[in-house]
């Protein structure tokens, strides 16, 4: 019998899995963390030591930076939709089959994009000069160069100030294959370097590994939803979702009237709706992922809270799970003043009790990025992040 599950059941049961309801108790490694959302986007790294701090009890960024850059059981690379995010290191050998796996779109238009054979030449040459030493971005790209032909050097791609080398624009793929990822900068400057050493998993392995995580954070959740979240072309996860369901590996459930899949066998869901007040950083994993996302951004949010459609770009305030606000953070020197904007009209007493809970969630805020919080209730005029 299909199982047949609501929106505040699925919301109830992210919000537990998201470690929003409760944070992971103290000396939890902050890599078990990364893992239980999945991945972390990090093109904020701040946004990342935010989103990641605020679900590990006492955690502060120092937690987050020491995970990345001393004991290295996090990488900051190139995961999800090309996109940079935290990853636990431990988990790459399927990160990086799976989403090698994943197919890509058009590319690069003609004149600027590499035969395959050269892509595999880049790839192989930026894992080469990374391993074992930093390189700022022109260091690699004389490496590059130095290792394949004037070629990859050639300035065609567009890019913010002028045009970069046509090598660049694999650099993602060399992030997501396990060559490259983020090394701590040098000044103001960005570095690489290579990630430990690992066995990528074979690649139909690596994908039930993904869908089956995805599922179990965000389910119930559609070939569609999946499809959103990976960049991936919807055709492609459609038969994914047919295969892994034909092996056994994911079930299909009824979500508020229409067919879904979860995990196979997880089944289980909460039957107490979610409660509380939550603050969410740019692009957190959370408002990103949760679908469908009419639900997620209610009324006045679906058009506040996103950016065309797209959601990452703003802050968001959480009242009992969906979104109801978006908020903004200026630092100055130890201090940061954090302007929440509530959505929706609300009675006196609404806003004593709005107000109550986020002086808590703000002042968990200045803990994990170690300033001291002020809070504002008001009107946001920060636009959304690129």
């Amino acid at each position: 019998m299909t199982s047949r599950i609501t929106w505040d059941e699925a919301s109830a049961r992210r919000y537990e899995r998201q470690l929003l309801g409760a944070p992971a108790p103290a000396g939890t490694p902050v890599a078990a963390v990364v893992s239980t959302l999945l991945a972390t986007h990090a093109q904020v790294l701040s946004a990342a030591e935010l989103s990641v701090g605020l679900r590990l009890d006492g955690a502060t960024r120092q937690d987050v930076r020491a995970a990345l850059w001393d004991d290295r059981s996090l990488v900051k690379t190139y995961g999800p939709r090309g996109t940079i995010h935290l990853l636990a290191a431990a988990e790459l050998p399927f990160w990086s089959a799976a989403l090698t796996a994943v197919p890509s779109g058009a590319g690069a238009p003609p004149g600027v994009r590499m035969t395959p054979g050269q892509e595999e030449q880049v790839v192989a040459a930026i894992g080469d000069a990374l391993d074992g030493r930093q390189l700022t971005i022109d260091e690699l790209s004389e490496e590059v160069v130095a290792r394949t032909g004037p070629w990859a050097g050639d300035l065609v791609m567009e890019a913010f100030q002028g045009k970069w080398p046509r090598w660049r624009q694999v650099m993602h793929r060399t992030g997501q294959s396990g060559a490259l990822c983020f090394a701590p900068n040098r000044g103001r400057k960005a570095a690489y370097t290579r990630p430990p050493h690992f066995d990528p998993l074979p690649a139909d392995e690596a994908l039930a590994t993904l869908v089956r995580h995805y599922l179990h954070a965000y389910g119930p959740a559609t070939p569609q939803h999946f499809a959103k979240w990976a960049a991936a072309p919807r055709g492609w996860a459609a038969g994914l979702f047919t295969t892994l369901a034909s092996s056994g590996g994911i079930e299909e459930v009824d979500f508020e009237g229409a067919p879904a899949w979860v995990v196979a066998g997880d089944t289980d869901f909460p039957t107490e709706a979610v409660r509380g007040v939550r603050l969410l950083p740019y692009f957190d994993a959370y408002a990103i992922a949760a679908q469908p996302r009419e639900r997620m951004f209610p009324g006045a949010a679906y058009e506040r809270a996103l950016a065309g459609g797209q959601a990452g770009n703003f802050p968001v305030l959480l009242v009992d799970g969906v979104v109801a606000g978006v908020w903004h953070q200026r630092r100055q020197g130890k201090r940061t003043t954090v302007t929440v904007e509530p959505l929706g009209r609300l009675t006196k007493g609404q806003e004593r009790e709005l107000e109550r809970e986020l002086r808590e969630q703000v002042e968990r805020v200045g803990e994990v990025l170690e300033a001291t919080p002020e809070l504002v209730v008001g009107k946001v005029t920060a636009g959304p992040h690129a």
